[in-house]
């Protein structure tokens, strides 16, 4: 697992290993786990508030490219 932001020093964005199909990240921490789908930008599960799904979302959409190398480099191995 990779931890590629934090944000307010209770939730991390995860890249995990051996993951399942399609690209996606974990948003995680403090009972919360949302998966982002990378292509679509769509989410399963629930934010703790809009204000943080907002924050969230939008440093996902800036670094998507990235999120998507590291996840393809985690799944070719």
């Amino acid at each position: 697992m990779t931890t590629k932001q934090r944000f307010r020093n209770k939730y991390t964005l995860q890249v995990r290993e051996r993951d399942h199909n399609p690209p996606h990240v974990h948003f995680y921490g403090a009972g919360y786990d949302v998966i982002i789908l990378l292509e679509s930008l769509e989410f399963s599960g629930n934010f703790p508030s809009n204000t943080i799904q907002n924050e969230v979302m939008a440093w996902v959409g800036e670094n998507q490219n990235e999120l998507f190398k590291e996840w393809y480099l985690w799944h070719t191995k």
